[in-house]
């Protein structure tokens, strides 16, 4: 085997990816409710080695729910119920720093790292849905820079409550009757422009000393922040060179920020049709495609470019010249990805939401399992990823295919582990343990006096 090895993650999306998944005759989406289902899903991703299972999560209801099924589930109660019914794979949950607190946030992640002998993976998001603001109190989204600088404080806030206990702290001791090792407890006494928190946590230092940092965006504050911050970056591509770009890109920025580059997994989504023929694969993908519902994928269209169009026009060009670049939105690396398909392939308008339908921007592939495997590697080996988020367009379907079938070819490979050689995520993604940053030297001990 060679000694680089390829990162999987199984992306679960509520009945699969694509958006047409729950109409598929293969679905069951009468169990998208279902625990169990997700629990099998899970244990069937530890059967193939995968790293981690991920949950993507956001705080609102989409707009197009009538169609699809996009709801959310919490993702600590998900991802709980996943750790009680697997042993080994990571378990990676979106959270926001927009409309989180880190101290509550921080108290989910240590229970999920200390419940699940430590698997928990943080997927950092900063929300891009507006509608989420008056769920919580605001009028307005706030702007893309600004929920930034909150999540770049939130984050040294957070990983700080993290370190509040050092490793030796919890002591337990029966004989003499320590429990706690109080002056290794410390509060943090944070006054920022966000963000005011005292602590110390009132959890121990996890068996990871804090989740594995993960980061989904492309834009150039997203680039910012992931090699500030990330140890895995989820992202989307079209093409090799793109994904080759932002893969050296990242790595550089970590570099020059003294981080070693190849600690920060660059990990794109891809999103599979496989059968046994390249035209099987295609005509899988077209079944999917013509089962879409056009009120709905006008309406993602609107969007991610900000362009009402009618079902009149699905057989016409995307008209580019109502494409306004500028603002808010031009700032999104999704509406980047988007805007170089329609340049780049000049697609119809119903060409273009069949891109978007299979996996949302995401790299989709029709074709063989050898095939699947070849590009893969091909993105592996020249520079364009570390691994891939496995998004399945239906499921469980999707995935078994690829687990069966395409695994069992990296393996031959020699490029995905036959066994796990650790039991955390952070050994899964071949990171270290942090030490603890002992940010303060005020400890904690008077908050011990007093029973509550």
């Amino acid at each position: 085997m060679t000694a680089r090895q390829l990162h999987l993650n199984l992306f679960v999306y509520p009945g699969g990816h694509h958006e047409a998944a729950w109409r598929y005759h293969g679905s069951d989406p009468d169990r998208i409710l279902d625990i169990r289902f997700y629990q099998e899903l899970a244990r069937r991703a530890e059967q193939a080695t995968f790293d981690a299972v991920f949950f993507a999560d956001g705080p609102s209801l989409p707009d197009n729910v009538r169609y699809a099924s996009r709801f959310r589930l919490e993702p600590f109660t998900w991802l709980s119920a996943i750790a009680a019914a697997t042993t080994h794979i990571g378990l990676i949950a979106t959270a926001s720093t927009t409309y989180s607190e880190p101290y509550n946030l921080a108290r989910l992640f240590a229970s999920l790292d200390h419940l699940s002998g430590g698997r928990a993976g943080w997927n950092i998001v900063t929300t891009g849905a507006p509608q989420a603001a008056q769920n919580f109190g605001l009028d307005e989204h706030p702007v893309h820079a600004e929920r930034y600088d909150r999540a770049r404080e939130f984050v040294d806030v957070a990983t700080r409550l993290w370190d509040s206990w050092e490793d030796e702290a919890l002591v337990a001791d029966q004989k003499t009757g320590v429990f706690a090792d109080t002056d290794r407890i410390h509060t943090i006494d944070h006054e920022g422009r966000h963000l005011k928190v005292r602590g110390p946590l009132n959890t121990p230092r996890t068996p990871q000393g804090r989740p594995v940092y993960v980061q989904a965006g492309s834009s150039q504050d997203g680039r910012s922040f992931a090699a500030t911050y990330a140890e895995a970056v989820f992202t989307a591509h079209q093409t090799l060179a793109s994904g080759q770009e932002f893969y050296a890109d990242i790595k550089a920025r970590a570099a020059a920020l003294g981080r070693d580059p190849d600690k920060v997994l660059v990990l794109p989504g891809i999103s599979p049709f496989i059968a046994d023929t390249e035209t099987a694969a295609r005509r899988l993908h077209e079944e999917f495609n013509e089962l879409t519902q056009p009120a709905y994928s006008l309406q993602l269209l609107h969007r991610l470019l900000g362009i009402r169009l009618t079902e009149e026009q699905l057989d016409g060009p995307v008209p580019r010249e109502l494409i306004e670049t500028r603002g808010e939105r031009g700032n999104g690396s999704r509406f980047r990805l988007v805007l170089d398909i329609v340049d780049r392939e000049q697609p119809t308008v119903r060409q273009l939401l069949h891109r978007l339908a299979g996996a949302r921007g995401h790299r989709v592939i029709a074709g063989t399992p050898e095939q699947v495997a070849d590009q893969l590697q091909e993105w592996f080996e020249h520079g364009a990823a570390d691994g891939f988020n496995v998004m399945p367009p239906w499921l469980p379907g999707g995935f078994d295919l690829f687990a069966d079938q395409v695994v069992p070819i990296l393996r031959e490979r020699g490029l995905f582990r036959t066994a796990y050689e650790g039991s955390t995520l952070r050994e899964h993604y071949g990171l270290p343990r942090p030490a603890g940053s002992n940010a303060s030297l005020q400890h904690a001990a008077q908050l011990f006096d007093t029973d509550i």
